[in-house]
């Protein structure tokens, strides 16, 4: 019996231990953790200057910094989440904002900023460069945009807010804390007290996502939250959203574009219009870009435009910049303060001293690092057409992903018409012969413009000419003709057409010895196909490329159009 009794002792003592040590597992498994996660880790601070930023309800992956105690934000995120119009002259050193009447100028790494009114100055550095990125002080922004922020410290963090929708709160009922994730071995965030009110995020089983006062966000029980209620904030309104006064006709627009080659090319007037019916706007091709400087070439003349004011016909004045290609580079030009408005000042000069209604501007090819550039000068531009009641057209080409930078929806906001080249589906160059104009490929085009520029301020230009394509062995090339000199042609080389359903055109092909003719008409039939499609979309109206290539004929089909 002696000898069993130790025995039992162990037993009962490794028994005792098992059970403490199942005991301590399972009370660690279920107890609390009170490992604190670091904050500068839960942000990923990587530098003193970085401050995270809260948008909502989100940690967002765009830092503001803080630079002499005052808080900044990097012009991409100035223009992600807050205005895109803040614009930099890399080239002069400046952040410029363009407003209906006027654009607001700062020298970058100065307090003042230049309005119309004069010169105004902050208590902080509006814009600063760090290396090659562009910082604009947050209230600087904030004097251009709605929005709220809250900063907070040790660490440095900020919650902003551009939405003030309806939000879920609750009372915490129980002193607990905030945990990184949802699990109550997940570190701890922020301490919580009874009464604290939190905004809930999201909810789940046993855990809710929660906002605290200070902005963490994090995870606590639900058994701990209570009192429910929706929190209406009251939204920031200070700054006033502009609105860009445009010009709009009472008419359907019927432009048709007049290629003036000289000076002596303004005598073609009276013959360009002979036999048109219902024209209203006339666009002469007088401007074109002749350096880079901003300098332009101009064949204006005055008893042009007097000859069709009398005829009732207003003159929108096109500028491209494609006639003295060579000479010009649109980067160059366009990507300096200065030298936009020293053609701007000109051509308001210009319009003004020959009595222009308008100016369309024609800028081709435009690269897309030219693209901001761009815009900017269609900004600056119609601030100087509003002033003096002068028509801003923008000619574009049918939306594509390589032609966004063109910024349409910008377009459409500030110049008063938008006008799509709705014609170039097939071009000289193109690997393979095709429509010039389809009528899948208009529609389209008119398509995604509306999506992005109000229909009222979108012209569809239509074209008054086709390609004649010739394959020959393995090479390819066209023609762009007149409608009646491809009628001609088909009519010479005895091609017969036929009806294409797909293009909606008249098509026609034939093989003559080695070479192979193809040919896509543009005829009364495709117009007025084209002509129904443009009052689908209830668009401002018609342009045309160019007098002088249509059909006496065709003025009978736009003029049924202008009557719809």
């Amino acid at each position: 019996m002696k000898k069993i009794i130790p025995v039992i002792a162990a037993i009962v003592l490794i028994i005792v231990v098992v059970a403490i040590s199942i005991a301590i597992k399972v009370v660690d498994k279920y107890s609390y953790s009170k490992e604190r996660k670091d904050l500068k880790e839960y942000f990923a601070i990587e530098s003193a200057e970085e401050v995270p930023i809260i948008l909502q309800d989100e940690v967002i992956e765009e830092s503001a910094k803080l630079f002499d105690g005052v808080y900044y934000l990097d012009l991409a995120t100035v223009h992600k989440y807050f205005n895109d119009r803040l614009y930099e002259d890399k080239r002069e050193g400046l952040l410029l904002i363009t407003l209906p009447e006027e654009t607001i100028r700062n020298e970058i790494g100065s307090s003042e900023y230049e309005t119309a009114q004069g010169i105004a100055s902050e208590e902080y550095i509006i814009a600063r460069n760090e290396g090659d990125i562009l910082y604009v002080a947050i209230d600087y922004v904030k004097k251009y945009a709605n929005f709220s922020y809250e900063a907070f410290t040790d660490p440095n963090y900020m919650q902003v807010y551009t939405k003030w929708e309806e939000r879920n709160t609750a009372q915490i009922i129980k002193d607990t804390a905030v945990r990184y994730q949802g699990g109550v071995k997940s570190p701890i965030l922020e301490d919580m007290n009874e009464g604290d009110t939190v905004i809930v995020i999201e909810e789940m089983e046993k855990w809710s996502k929660v906002k605290t006062d200070n902005s963490i966000i994090g995870y606590v029980e639900k058994k701990h939250l209570d009192n429910y209620a929706v929190e209406s904030p009251i939204p920031v309104t200070d700054y006033e959203e502009p609105v860009y006064t445009n010009i709009s006709k009472p008419y359907k627009i019927n432009l048709g574009w007049h290629a003036v080659a000289g000076v002596a090319g303004n005598d073609t007037l009276s013959s360009a219009l002979a036999g048109t019916k219902g024209i209203n706007t006339i666009s002469p091709t007088w401007f074109a870009l002749s350096d880079n400087d901003g300098n332009f070439t101009s064949f204006a003349s005055k008893d042009y435009v007097t000859k069709a004011h009398e005829l009732g016909i207003e003159v929108w004045a096109l500028i491209d910049n494609f006639t003295n290609k060579e000479a010009v580079n649109t980067y160059e030009v366009l990507s300096y303060t200065s030298k936009r408005a020293h053609l701007i000042d000109n051509l308001i000069n210009e319009a003004l001293a020959y009595d222009l209604d308008g100016i369309n501007v024609d800028f081709e090819e435009v690269s897309r690092d030219a693209g901001e550039h761009f815009i900017q000068f269609i900004r600056e531009l119609s601030v100087a057409c509003r002033k003096n009641g002068i028509v801003l057209s923008v000619d574009n080409y049918v939306p594509t992903g390589y032609t966004d930078h063109y910024d349409r929806e910008e377009q459409g906001a500030v110049a008063d018409y938008v006008i799509i080249m709705g014609y170039d589906e097939y071009y000289k160059g193109s690997s393979e012969a095709g429509s010039v104009a389809s009528i899948s490929f208009v529609e389209e085009g008119i398509k995604r413009t509306v999506e992005q520029v109000a229909p009222e301020k979108v012209i569809n230009a239509i074209p008054f000419y086709t390609r004649i394509w010739e394959t020959k062995g393995a090479e390819l090339t066209s023609q762009a003709v007149g409608m009646e000199l491809a009628e001609e042609f088909v009519k010479n080389h005895n091609i017969e057409i036929r009806w294409d359903e797909v293009t909606c055109q008249n098509y026609g092909e034939i093989q003559e010895g080695t070479s192979f003719y193809q040919v896509w008409l543009e005829d009364e039939q495709s117009i007025e196909v084209k002509l129904n499609i443009m009052n689908k979309y209830n668009i401002a109206g018609v342009a045309a490329w160019k007098l002088g290539f249509e059909k006496p004929s065709i003025w009978d089909v736009i003029e049924n159009y202008l009557k719809q």
